[in-house]
């Protein structure tokens, strides 16, 4: 078998949103999921919140549902299993509430927006996936914006067919930005469905872990935090 090697410089990067370039640990979803339960009597963790993190997030709702823990609180709260209906309650509930914390936590990592500009003096582009619909992205884009962050192209979950772990959104950023190859992009993502989605779409995949949500830290926790 012959390995498939790159030809020719890296042209695009695609990065994904939250707890990559903006919002430290991902806390906007986790606070929006676990409020939006919250609104329909049922507690859910944050690890619980946590563990579908990079999924579309009408599918999160579902994959929050599909868990023991929460499909059991359900149940004891509501007196039925969950069905779709109460996923689409949930999923509004989420949206709502996601809008008001994306506000809150959209602070840029440091150092992605110097990580970027050297990207770009290279002539590299630079793309964007999310799990987020259009819907919320309309709110956060400017946010970022406002600080110095505007990719050159944004596809969100609601855009394509299917989300991560399938390779859509990578694909969609790569003809839209004149990719060579996919030989030549880059995901860097920080959700291992993320990761897998460009490795599905031929692309080199570049996991980042201090400020994502396998960690789930903020900021000034993970700062707090000793050598050890």
């Amino acid at each position: 078998m012959t390995l498939s090697v790159l030809q020719g410089p890296v042209t695009t990067v695609i990065f994904d949103w939250a707890g990559t370039v903006l919002d430290f640990g991902c806390i906007a979803p986790v606070n929006a999921f676990r409020d939006a339960f919250a609104q329909a009597g049922v507690e859910i963790s944050e690890a619980e919140a946590r563990l579908p993190m990079g999924a579309a997030k009408r599918e999160h709702v579902a994959l929050i549902l599909a868990q023991e823990g929460p499909q059991a609180r359900w149940q004891a709260r509501h007196g039925r299993v969950s069905d779709e209906a109460d996923v689409d309650g949930l999923y509004a509930a989420f949206l709502h509430s996601d809008a008001e914390n994306v506000a809150i936590h959209s602070g840029l990592i440091p150092g992605a927006l110097e990580t970027i500009a050297v990207l770009r003096a290279r002539g590299i582009a630079i793309g964007s996936t999310t799990g987020y619909p259009r819907s919320v992205m309309q709110g956060l884009m400017p946010l970022a914006a406002a600080q110095g962050y505007s990719p050159d192209h944004c596809t969100t979950v609601s855009d394509v067919a299917r989300g991560r772990p399938y390779p859509d959104m990578v694909l969609d950023n790569a003809l839209a930005l004149g990719a060579a190859s996919m030989r030549s992009c880059v995901v860097v993502d920080d959700s291992p469905t993320g990761l897998t989605a460009g490795r599905a779409a031929g692309a080199w995949a570049v996991g980042i872990v201090a400020s994502g949500n396998e960690i789930g830290l903020s900021l000034e926790a993970w700062q707090a935090l000793s050598e050890e």
